[in-house]
């Protein structure tokens, strides 16, 4: 599909320890900037949740304790 830009689109993907707004944390975020002229912008981010993966979200995501534990922290 070709857009019809007129100015930059973002779109945001986070994958979290689960599916808990109070209680869960982001273990990555990534960004895609799709720019007028047809060039894309990708950023992603790993990120220490500072509590363990529960093995089923691991499951769905494919992000695992050991990718993120040398990762930092976001603060609250």
């Amino acid at each position: 599909m070709k857009l019809n830009l007129k100015r930059p689109l973002a779109f945001f993907d986070i994958e979290s320890t689960g599916t808990n707004v109070a209680l869960d944390r982001i273990v990555e975020l990534s960004v895609i900037k799709l720019n007028p002229d047809g060039s894309e912008e990708v950023k992603t981010w790993r990120i220490n949740p500072g509590m363990p993966i529960p093995l089923e979200s691991s499951m769905v995501h494919g992000i695992y304790d050991e990718h993120v534990k040398d990762e930092p922290c976001l603060r609250r």
